[in-house]
């Protein structure tokens, strides 16, 4: 949202002769009266713009948050199992470890076997020491096997407890978000009506000078050719009206008409203005060519569709419909193409 008039208007704000009283715009003498109530709007619903973008931006926090509380989820699940799978493998190891321990006191097979080789013969000897050693490696084997099942076991729980922690960090994380979201959202929401108090109040010819306030370029002119796909999509929606975090297919806001454009040829872009701008390659204002998305004001609060020959479709603000304006209307902050 917003325009040239942020240049040439700063002066007539201080002019003292503005009354936007109780919701309702006072009614006003002369020309200058009227740019000044028209920079004193813009100010409010660019502040309002920056807001609603925050709270795209905070949106798309909390939804990357539940997706990560579902993913955490999921990896402490598994490693729930994991562990508990573990910890039945080290049961049954420490099981053998207890029977090769307490087999001397008892009477077995191996002591039976034992007592039979115990005949004096060369060949008993030889035998008696091949089973023992077998004893042995076995018992040995035994150990490794739940030593590794104790590390197998308390690593899978470390994992699991870890994960745990995770889930609950992100829950955290996002009752944080959604509380300052609520907030967020409840703060634009009195701007809003602020907004659309003060601009319905307004004549139907300070209105109009409201709506022309970016120089649009009319609709029976000669406008550039769409041929681009996103730009015939963009395009096709002058005329809509302006909707607060809108996104079509009936009303639009500036980066909602971006995401609508780009959607209907199949191209997924972020959904914030500023996320916008950053997410695409960067081009010069010299480079332009039809469909690339220019940033405008400090903070990049606003967006706009370069169509060719030196004009961008945008939705600026409430009550003014989609349109075409010069692409130096508003202070440029960069330019983008994806």
């Amino acid at each position: 949202m917003g325009s040239h008039s942020l240049f040439t208007r700063r002066a007539l704000a201080a002019s003292g002769i503005i009354a936007i009283a109780a919701g309702t715009c006072a009614p006003v003498a002369g020309a200058d009266d009227v740019d000044a109530l028209i920079e004193q709007l813009e100010e409010v619903s660019h502040e309002a713009t920056a807001k609603s973008e925050e709270i795209k931006a905070l949106e798309d926090e909390v939804a990357d948050s539940e997706r990560k509380i579902a993913e955490a989820d999921q990896r402490a699940a598994t490693a729930r199992a994991e562990a508990e799978k573990a910890r039945g493998a080290k049961t049954g190891f420490q099981r053998n470890v207890n029977d090769l321990a307490q087999s001397k006191y008892r009477n077995t097979d191996s002591e039976v076997f034992l007592t039979t080789l115990e005949s004096g013969s060369p060949q008993a000897a030889i035998d008696r020491a091949a089973y023992l050693g077998s004893l042995s490696r076995k018992a040995e084997r035994t150990l490794a096997e739940l030593n590794d099942a104790n590390e197998l076991a308390a690593s899978r729980a470390r994992t699991a407890n870890i994960a745990k922690a995770e889930a609950q960090y992100n829950r955290n994380q996002l009752a944080a978000q959604l509380d300052t979201l609520n907030r967020e959202r409840d703060e634009l929401d009195d701007q809003i009506r602020d907004i659309e108090t003060k601009v319905d109040g307004l004549s139907e010819e300070d209105r109009q000078r409201w709506i022309e306030k970016d120089g649009p370029v009319s609709l029976g002119a000669n406008l550039p050719a769409a041929d681009s796909g996103v730009v015939a999509a963009a395009m096709a929606q002058l005329g809509k009206p302006y909707g607060w975090g809108a996104a079509g297919p009936d009303a639009f806001d500036c980066s909602g008409l971006m995401v609508w454009a780009y959607g209907q040829n199949g191209i997924g872009i972020p959904r914030t203005s500023q996320a916008q701008l950053a997410g695409g390659t960067p081009v010069s204002m010299g480079e332009l060519q039809p469909g690339d998305i220019i940033g405008y004001y400090p903070g990049v609060t606003h967006v706009g569709m370069y169509i060719g020959d030196g004009m961008v479709v945008h939705a600026s603000d409430y009550g003014i419909p989609v349109q075409v304006v010069p692409v130096n209307s508003m202070p440029v902050q960069g330019a983008v193409r994806y």
